[in-house]
């Protein structure tokens, strides 16, 4: 089963939204939020690089940078980050990752080193193994309204 960022990124933010977006039920192009988000990200990552099922915001020589507009989802984003250089790791890329978060009202310029270990690699799959057996469901799990959830996407398929 191929996974994405994104669908890392969506299982730790919400089970549902994960199931969701795996199974092709798309509402984010009806989102101004996402819109304004990918017009932001299109203007100012234009040198993405795409590589297999991940879109890396920057790589140099020692990391591999993903940029969030803020540090809300920092678990979330750890684990999309080490998804990533799991699969550089994997065509024998070996890098470092680092987050950088632009708005964060404590640290303007937040920053987060990790590193991939063989800890961080099992945990990694089973996690995987985890978003396989939510992802194959009959049926998305039932929603559990959060904070994160008014400015979801899905709000209004969830809970309207």
């Amino acid at each position: 089963m191929k996974f994405n960022g994104t669908l890392i990124l969506y299982y730790f933010i919400c089970k549902r939204k994960a199931y969701l977006f795996y199974n092709r039920i798309n509402l984010e192009d009806n989102s101004e939020d996402v819109k304004i988000g990918k017009a932001l990200h299109e203007n100012k990552f234009k040198d993405e690089v795409k590589f297999e099922n991940i879109a890396l915001d920057k790589i140099t020589d020692e990391f591999v940078v993903e940029f969030k507009k803020s540090d809300s989802d920092e678990v979330a984003a750890s684990w999309q980050l080490l998804f990533y250089l799991k699969t550089l790791k994997d065509v024998g890329i070996i890098r470092r990752g680092r987050l950088e978060f632009s708005e964060n009202k404590n640290n303007p310029r937040k920053s987060i080193k990790l590193e991939l270990t063989k800890q961080k690699e099992e945990e990694l799959e089973a996690i995987c193994e985890q978003i396989s057996s939510l992802v194959l469901l009959l049926y998305p799990p039932a929603p559990k309204k959060t904070s994160k959830c008014q400015k979801c996407a899905y709000f209004s398929y969830c809970f309207i």
